[in-house]
């Protein structure tokens, strides 16, 4: 399963998120010139258990090398593929996550996570010389969290089956509960990093991503995440909008809800729309003119319901201004 989409509108920028997929993607740079230096480069920087555990190993690092490789560790990749999936990832999930906890809490979310993915995987691998490298781990706590802040939110996924892509919405519970139980028996398949994957590092990450989450949420906002959020609050609703019309009995026409920024309304705005209709999923370009209301319905011809004598009623959309 390749998630594509989530289906959740943020009303803030997410910022942090950004540039922390930018902070991941300068530092795999940074690593790539490392040349005949790169084993040395991830096995300082990544997170190796046995330099926390055997003696002969820790005695050649520092105490500030040994703390920087819990924080370190979770920004290094062992290549494109990995950069890419995990970038990908946090793209879909994180901003999300951020929306709700605001900017600064969600940076020390993010980090948190990710060392106590480490130590998760530490734990359970105390004798491993093998370095653990990349963000897996702290954007498993991202999607735990996720998993509890929007159960009911749609993924669009793609399911290849042989050679035929299905796209399909599915229930955030569902995908991530999937996903959480497909790092379980990875894990005891694999005995942990046997595969070179750290499952116990996701698994970790995941389960202490609701934990924190539960904590983080507790305290309040302060001056500078409500003022960042003024910054970062989004001018524009997403320009892809999911509309599901309903019809009312006879009626042949069909009723739907489009959501807009006052920025939006006055000064208009065009949006794609995506109907899903059986099988089948049109789009559209739906154009809002200046000055519209909130409760201003916007017609599109012949989009409703065929009737007895084969015409077909309208589609009219109400404009929502959030």
């Amino acid at each position: 399963m390749i998630p594509l989409r989530d289906t959740t509108p943020t009303r803030n920028y997410p910022v942090v998120n950004m540039s922390l997929i930018g902070v991941n993607v300068v530092l795999f740079i940074l690593q790539l010139t490392q040349g005949s230096e790169a084993n040395r480069f991830v096995y300082i920087y990544g997170l190796v258990p046995a330099r926390y555990s055997i003696p002969q190993y820790s005695n050649y690092f520092s105490i500030f090398q040994q703390t920087l490789s819990f924080i370190s560790y979770m920004f290094l990749h062992g290549g494109f593929v990995h950069l890419l999936g995990n970038m990908w990832s946090l793209y879909i999930f994180g901003d999300n996550v951020e929306d709700r906890m605001g900017p600064l809490r969600y940076l020390c979310f993010y980090l948190l996570c990710g060392v106590a993915s480490g130590v998760s995987h530490l734990l359970l691998n105390l004798e491993s010389n093998l370095p653990t490298i990349g963000a897996s781990g702290a954007i498993a706590g991202v999607m735990g969290a996720y998993f509890i802040l929007y159960p009911r939110s749609k993924i669009l996924t793609l399911i290849p089956i042989i050679f035929i892509p299905y796209f399909v919405e599915i229930p955030a519970y569902f995908f991530l509960g999937i996903w959480f139980v497909l790092q379980f028996i990875n894990a005891a398949i694999s005995q942990g990093q046997a595969s070179g994957v750290a499952w116990w590092a996701h698994i970790g990450g995941f389960v202490f991503g609701i934990i924190f989450l539960k904590l983080l949420l507790v305290l309040p906002d302060t001056g500078w995440q409500f003022n960042i959020r003024r910054v970062t609050a989004r001018k524009k609703t997403p320009r892809l909008q999911v509309i599901r019309p309903a019809g009312l009995g006879p009626d042949p026409h069909l009723y739907g809800v489009i959501t807009i920024t006052p920025y939006e309304a006055a000064g208009g705005t065009r949006k794609l729309i995506n109907i899903p209709l059986g099988f089948r999923k049109r789009l559209l370009r739906v154009t809002v003119p200046p000055g519209v209301r909130a409760g201003s319905k916007l017609r599109l011809k012949g989009l409703g319901k065929e009737s007895g004598s084969n015409e077909r009623g309208d589609l009219y959309l109400k404009v929502a201004i959030d």
